[in-house]
């Protein structure tokens, strides 16, 4: 198995032309595990499913720059500490991402949903939904750790 994929990811077809889409995720956890979700907002792909928060990166950006970014955009928080922690290929019907997933244990600020996003703080298991196909994934991920 290449460095850059994860067991049980998407096998890139051959023939698919689409351009691989790098994206920065953030699982932001309490120190009680409680980890945050939040609401796809509308207008975009999967509106309302729920997700862990983070977005593509931009040319040039590390994942370390993106998700910094994603997170202070996105929720008004700056990363204090964080972890890369695993990687997911995922084939969806508008794009084929790679998912850099970081654990974010410490971060400045209180989250808020600066794009009208809900959010919500939960435990194992997950009490929300619909949830995106890839959030499963790390869900499950985050089961077996605990």
């Amino acid at each position: 198995m290449s460095a850059n994929k994860t067991a049980g990811a998407a096998q890139r077809r051959p023939e698919d032309t689409r351009p691989v889409t790098e994206v920065a995720v953030g699982i932001l956890i309490r120190p009680g595990g409680e980890f945050l979700l939040c609401q796809r907002p509308a207008g975009k792909p999967y509106e309302g499913y729920w997700e862990f928060p983070g977005g593509k990166l931009e040319p040039g950006e590390t994942v370390e720059q993106a998700l910094g970014r994603e997170l202070e955009e996105e929720l008004g928080v700056r990363i204090r500490e964080f972890r890369h922690w695993r990687v997911l290929e995922h084939d969806y019907p508008h794009a084929y991402v790679h998912l850099h997933f970081c654990l974010v244990p410490q971060w400045d600020g209180e989250p808020a949903g600066l794009e009208s996003q809900a959010m919500a703080w939960l435990s194992r298991p997950a009490t929300v939904g619909p949830l995106l196909p890839a959030t499963i994934t790390v869900l499950g991920w985050l089961e077996t750790e605990a």
